[in-house]
């Protein structure tokens, strides 16, 4: 069922809050975080497609600025740095696997689903704002985003929707930029207090987001460090 703007304002509140809240004890992310994070907290190869808006320079370099703050007071915190060029905002995720072997076939055929859907995407902007920096399912500290108003969440919906007939997520859309996954070996309540502070404070600030349909792609990707444009949803 289609969410509506309320239902998805209502949604993300739950989670998306001022103050980051890691819990009380050593703090440790999921097993699953060992599929994009080796042991010596590098990213590893991580295979699968996506499409994603691609963010304007400016606002790649501010995201990295704040980022920045946050890993120079608690780097400990997290793994291998990630790539400022690599930052966007996933619209839906399709495919993924340690092994390329096991979704090459399925890429192959959501390629297809997607070229079928170019000539419905139209040369739009959706207004976005920052929200909160918060966790994101223990496993990567992320910035939100929310549509500006009902308007700019429908514009994007429309698109979102398009994809996900394709194939169906299993969860709702929340908008949001990755900044870093956390540190495999987890760190302790020090180390997590110290997190806590400095995003807590950061989160005074907002700011606008643009996304452009013309920056809008099916990528592929090799690694959460390494993704390549295959294909652009609207036409020239």
């Amino acid at each position: 069922m289609r969410e509506s703007y309320q239902e998805f304002l209502k949604r993300i509140s739950v989670f998306e809050k001022q103050n980051l809240d890691l819990g009380k004890n050593y703090f440790k992310g999921p097993t699953s975080l060992a599929y994009k994070i080796d042991k010596e907290n590098r990213i590893k190869s991580f295979f699968g497609d996506t499409v994603v808006f691609e963010l304007d320079e400016e606002i790649k370099d501010k995201i990295n600025e704040i980022f920045s703050k946050i890993y120079d007071q608690a780097s400990e915190c997290f793994s291998e740095r990630l790539k400022p060029n690599t930052m966007h905002m996933t619209l839906h995720d399709l495919s993924n696997s340690p092994e390329q072997s096991a979704v090459d076939a399925e890429m192959e055929e959501n390629l297809k689903e997607i070229q079928s859907i170019v000539t419905l995407v139209k040369n739009d902007t959706i207004k976005m704002r920052t929200n909160f920096i918060f966790n994101m399912v223990n496993t990567s500290l992320v910035i939100g985003l929310v549509p500006s108003d009902e308007n700019e969440f429908n514009k994007l919906m429309d698109i979102y929707y398009l994809v996900d007939n394709i194939k169906p997520a299993k969860y709702h859309l929340t908008p949001h930029i990755t900044l870093s996954y956390y540190n495999i070996n987890g760190f302790s309540v020090e180390s997590k207090n110290k997190l806590e502070e400095v995003v807590s404070n950061l989160n005074d600030d907002n700011f606008e987001i643009t996304l452009c349909t013309e920056k809008l792609f099916y990528q592929r990707f090799y690694s959460m460090n390494d993704y390549h444009n295959i294909l652009k949803l609207t036409n020239e």
